[in-house]
Formats: C-alpha cells, structure tokens, sequence
C-alpha cells in the first residue's frame, strides 16, 4: 500500500497522463511520467519527468528506482518494457491484462471465454484468410489489425464490392481479425475500478458518438433501459475481475435491439482511464483518475454515483480555439491538454457540463 509522500510512475505522457498527475496531487502523492516525446503535456504538471526511449534499460532503471508503482496511460506499452519494470516495481493494471488487451483476437477469444458476446470474428493473417473470413462473415464487416490500433488506425472497411487485396493492404498485411458488421442503436461504455481487494466500483453506462473514428459526444445516462444498464455493468466487472485487474478499465460495447429486447455486445477493452469517462471529473463523486489512483495505490475505492445529467464534448483539432466562447458558458468546464500544435484528429481538450437536479 502507498502512503502519502510517495511516487507513482506513468508510462506515457499523454493527456490521459497529466490528468493523472493532476488527480494524483490532492492525494499527497506526486507522479514520475516516462515518456519518448519532450513535448509531452503531462510533463507540464509531473513532479518528475525522464524522456528516453521504452526499450532504454538504463533510464527504465532508474524511472523503476524512483517509484512505489508504475501504471501507463495507453495500452501499447511494449512487452519487454513492462516485464523489465515488473521485475523491479508493482506495475498495474498487471501483464496479464496487458497481454490480454493489447491483441484484438486474445481480447475477443477472453470475452468469449468468460461467457460474454461479441461479435462475430475471424484471424486473418493472410489474403487467403481475409477471403474465407468475408465469405464467412459477409460484408459490410471490419478488418481490424490486432495490436496498435486506435482512434480508426489500423482499421478498413470491407464492403461490397470492396477488393480485399486493397484492404489487406491498407492495414500493411499485418495480423488482424474481420469483424462482423453490428447493425446497433448506440455505442455505450461503461468505465470501472477495481481494487487490489477485489471491489468493483463502476461509473453509470456512458453514450458515446463518433465522428471520423474519434470520440466527439458522451452523454449521461445512456439511453438505455435499467436492464440492459444492469447487464452492461455487470460486464464491465466480470472482465475486471477476471482478469484480476487493478486500477480503471473501459468496456466499449455495442447495443442492438433484438425481438423487442436491447442486447449488449463487448466491443473493446481498455486497460486504462478513457476518454468516455473524462465527465467523471465534475460529473462524479470520484473521478475517473482518482479512482485509478486509489487502486493502484491500494487505497479504498471512492464513490463512482454521478452528479446530474452530464454532456462532455471532445475538442478535436481546431475546435479547442474556441475556449473563450466556452468559457463564457457558466456551466462548461473547459479542459485543455496543453498541446502546441493542434493537428486534424488530435485531442487538444474536452468540456463537460453537468446539469444537476
């Protein structure tokens, strides 16, 4: 367990990263962040910071040396990197779940394994292979490369007439899964916590739309009946706790109307805090990233009851550059991530607001 006064290493340096270290710091506890990237915006609010490459045995030494645990804000921390570091320092989520999350196919034959549905998925690592899985699975479906992607990278769409050389070759012909088309109604997360002691604590089920990939609206409560809520949020908590997972998690999931009935499917794990539970920050008794602190430090776990009806909108881009107009809104909560550039598709900050009564 933690105490006060101690350090809490971060692999990456991301945004995700410094609201970390932001929630860290009301606790007593200040973060190291390791990260490639000089630029990182995290760096701006950590009380420690070492830019060297992940496979840098000698900064990972030290970076270990420096702190009571080492978490990571994305999920593509190399595999050597992590059992470097777990050979020296508790590092957590831990590298079963790492492995687990970080290839698509294992992701989807765990959630299988558990019980839980998905959709409908094929192994391609080959043209061959593509061509029997869209004969299978027919088209529209998604090929989907098994590790690094994100935000749509990674991604290509197979629909009629589409030729599956082109597609193949568009995610670099390296393994991947096609993924069945899944006529649903909305896309809904659910964000939890799970403590070293086993608690589960989960956030309600947030609405999620997407525009060009990259998450633009949450909103909460989903608009989802109380059952097909419960149901959510019972996955959610059978995949931490099976996974023997410590610290925040995401479940994106699919629902779909069947026979009169709202169906949940699991889409994708996240083995970290997520971009669906920034409103968490205002719009919870606890947030997101104090939640993941609490675990990882293995402290009990805060109360995830919401606050009101929450709205949080992404700023992509070049919309962060109307944060004075947002400022003027006196119930939005601007956030921005302190990114110099802002770039077509990239995060630059978010605003939530929360209506309450």
């Amino acid at each position: 367990m933690l105490k006060p006064g101690d350090r809490i290493g971060i692999l990456g340096g991301g945004q995700l990263a410094r609201m970390l270290a932001l929630a860290a710091a009301p606790l007593g506890l200040d973060c190291h962040v390791y990260c490639p990237d000089e630029a990182s915006p995290a760096f701006q609010v950590a009380a420690r910071s070492t830019v060297a490459a992940y496979d840098d045995e000698a900064a990972l030494a030290a970076f270990a040396a420096d702190v009571a645990v080492v978490t990571y804000e994305f999920e593509n921390v190399p595999a050597a990197t992590a059992a470097f570091l777990s050979a020296r320092v508790p590092v957590l989520p831990g590298p079963n779940a790492l492995a687990t999350t970080q290839d698509r196919l294992a992701e989807k034959d765990f959630v299988n394994a558990i019980g839980l549905s998905t959709p409908a998925y094929r192994a391609v690592d080959s043209l061959a292979d593509l061509e029997r899985a869209a004969a299978e699975l027919g088209r529209p479906s998604v090929l989907k490369t098994r590790r690094f992607g994100y935000d749509g990278k990674g991604q290509a769409m197979v629909r009629p007439g589409v030729d599956l050389a082109e597609a193949w070759n568009a995610i670099g012909m390296q393994p991947a899964i096609l993924e069945a088309f899944v006529p649903f109604e909305r896309e809904v997360s659910v964000v939890a916590a799970r403590g070293a002691d086993g608690t589960v604590a989960a956030f309600d089920v947030c609405e999620n739309v997407h525009r060009h990939h990259i998450l633009a609206l949450t909103t909460v409560p989903a608009a989802l009946g109380p059952e097909a809520s419960r149901v959510a949020v019972e996955h959610a908590a059978r995949i931490a706790t099976k996974l023997d997972y410590v610290g925040v998690l995401a479940v994106e999931m699919f629902a779909l109307a069947e026979d009169g009935r709202e169906r949940i499917l699991v889409n994708e794990i996240a083995p970290r805090v997520h971009n669906s539970g920034h409103w968490t920050i205002e719009g919870a008794e606890t947030s997101q990233f104090e939640q993941h602190v609490r675990a990882i430090a293995g402290w009990p776990l805060g109360s995830p009851a919401r606050l009101g009806r929450i709205e949080m909108r992404n700023l992509v881009g070049d919309e962060a550059a109307g944060w004075l107009d947002m400022l003027r809104d006196g119930h939005a909560h601007l956030h921005l991530y302190g990114k110099a550039e802002a770039r077509a598709g990239r995060k630059m900050g978010h605003v939530t607001r929360v209506l309450r009564g």
